[in-house]
């Protein structure tokens, strides 16, 4: 890596850190602010978190392409803007017209800055570094949601609207200080679609449903976020407290224990993970998340004492943890490596669509579930978390050398006039 593309990666995981900092200080306390501070009521909080999930999901087709004939850092800015625009809103609404329209401008400004910032990091990384720039990226994000939670939970006070406007000020000042971050960063010039005539946008998306990894990879990407993300605050949660009795604060330490494990084995791993085969690396990763889920059964369904259903729940989020610290150099790094030249931003944008999704349907089927039906619940995602194993290893038939084990692969890399030249991205594979 050079000095021009370190000093950028620095800037830019300042800016991630930064960003889900900000975060980190109203998105748990959003259903509280909205239901009981603000006294719009339930039914109102309930569509602020679905428009922020509406709103990702009208935004990211088009971030996509506007990453690839922009470039990220332009996209970038734009979504802090509208990210501050909408914390700043949603601190100062009073009635529920304006809180939805901030939200939906938040929402917006926050599903687009994932792809850009993704996009940032593989122009500024080689295929050799990369797992460990996006393991960086993860070990930042957590770090900054789990401090920025901890001293947003010291702020608020739900007697005082004014605490909580506060709040919302400080998330939207972040994404600001990150607009200034981020506008001194020079990213490396990437292959563009600058112009490209305007049908090509249709054509972008035809190529990438042409790429049987990359289907397959999002096929996988959906089932990884709708079993595992998709249940921490929702079917899991409520599986908890009505199966296993576990108690609010019992329920704050098992996420707690989730950041812990990924903060503390987030590089312990990497130099493992990074070493093994990509696709294996994922299959290990779901069955040992279908240990969590047995774990988790036992600390419902079992007839142990209340300590040791509790310290079973702990450990079913601690062994979450522990498989996405192993999945954030893997899955990231695969999607970029998968992109055509130029298309990284698109790549980027569709699996963001597919997290996006699979975030919005699984609190909706994981929730009632965990709620009333526990053994079926436990059996149904137990079996999605298998069904992991079996598609990663499936994937990995799709994969090249390079793509699925870019540390072994290097050694064999072809040699262009005597000098060494990084692997490129296989083109999509029909």
């Amino acid at each position: 890596m050079t000095r021009a593309k370190g000093a950028a990666m620095r800037r830019i995981h300042v800016g991630n850190a930064l960003s889900t900092f900000g975060l980190g200080f109203t998105v748990p306390y959003l259903y509280v602010y909205v239901a009981q501070v603000r006294g719009l009521g339930a039914m109102t909080a309930g569509l602020v978190l679905a428009v922020f999930a509406v709103a990702a999901l009208i935004v990211l087709p088009f971030a996509g392409r506007a990453i690839v004939r922009r470039g990220p850092l332009p996209v970038l800015l734009a979504a802090l803007v509208t990210a501050a625009v909408g914390a700043l809103g949603l601190g100062l609404a009073g009635t529920a017209t304006a809180v939805l329209a901030a939200s939906a401008a938040l929402g917006a400004g926050q599903a687009v800055m994932q792809p850009a910032l993704a996009t940032m990091i593989v122009d500024c990384s080689t295929t050799e570094t990369r797992s460990r720039a996006f393991a960086m990226q993860f070990f930042l994000q957590n770090l900054g949601l789990g401090i920025g939670g901890l001293i947003g939970g010291h702020l608020v006070d739900t007697t005082r609207v004014s605490s909580f406007t506060l709040l919302f000020a400080i998330e939207a000042a972040m994404f600001l200080l990150l607009v200034m971050v981020m506008a001194t960063v020079r990213v490396p010039s990437a292959p563009r679609v600058g112009d490209a005539p305007r049908q090509s946008a249709r054509g972008g998306w035809r190529q990438l449903l042409g790429n049987r990894a990359m289907v397959q990879l999002s096929v996988l990407g959906f089932v990884l976020f709708f079993a595992c993300y998709g249940q921490f605050e929702s079917g899991l949660s409520a599986y908890g407290v009505e199966a296993a009795g576990i108690s609010t604060s019992a329920l704050g330490t098992a996420l707690a224990a989730n950041t812990a494990v990924i903060v503390v084995a987030q590089f312990a791993v990497l130099r493992f993970v990074e070493r093994q085969k990509r696709s294996r690396v994922i299959a290990a990763v779901g069955l040992i998340w279908a240990g969590a889920w047995v774990v988790a059964g036992y600390a419902g369904l079992g007839h142990g004492s209340q300590e040791m259903a509790t310290a079973a729940f702990v450990s079913t989020y601690a062994l979450f943890g522990l498989g996405e610290a192993m999945l954030s150099p893997t899955v990231a790094p695969l999607v970029a490596d998968l992109a055509p030249s130029g298309m990284a931003g698109q790549y980027n944008s569709a699996f963001a669509l597919v997290k996006q999704l699979a975030l919005a349907l699984g609190p909706a089927v994981g929730g009632p579930m965990g709620a009333s039906l526990h053994a079926p619940y436990i059996v149904t995602f137990l079996l999605f978390s298998l069904g992991i194993t079996y598609l990663a290893l499936r994937l990995g038939r799709q994969l090249t050398a390079v793509q699925d084990q870019p540390w072994s692969a290097r050694n064999r890399v072809v040699a262009k006039g005597g000098v060494a030249v990084e692997p490129v991205a296989a083109e999509a594979q029909v």
